[in-house]
């Protein structure tokens, strides 16, 4: 079992920065930031998994970073240039083994509310 606890997210105008956090219980293989926006489905924005390789979506390239710490316990989404279309509800997820991680992602968090106003 893993458990994931957030931090971070908040309100903030359009181009500002936030910081998310997830913080787990041990250290998973595979890392993930998901968000969802009402009435839409959840869409994944950035991964990161194994030595640190890294994915994003074509909606946050070059503006969100993802990471973790050197214990490979805690992930971040630094997220720069915020949109109001950011707007949503921030999910991490993580997944323990390779084997895991190949079929997607067993452990979520409770999410975070990040809302950019224009």
């Amino acid at each position: 079992q893993v458990q994931l606890v957030q931090s971070g997210g908040g309100s903030v105008q359009a181009g500002g920065s936030l910081q998310l956090s997830c913080a787990a219980s041990t250290r998973p293989y595979c890392m993930a930031w998901f968000r969802q926006a009402p009435g839409k489905e959840r869409e994944g924005v950035a991964y990161i998994r194994g030595a640190n390789s890294t994915g994003y979506a074509d909606s946050v390239q070059g503006r969100f970073t993802i990471s973790r710490d050197n214990a490979k316990v805690t992930l971040f989404l630094q997220m720069n240039s915020l949109k109001p279309e950011d707007t949503a509800r921030y999910i991490c997820a993580a997944s323990l083994t390779y084997g895991q991680c190949s079929d997607g992602y067993n452990y979520w968090g409770p999410g975070t509310q990040v809302t950019v106003s224009s």
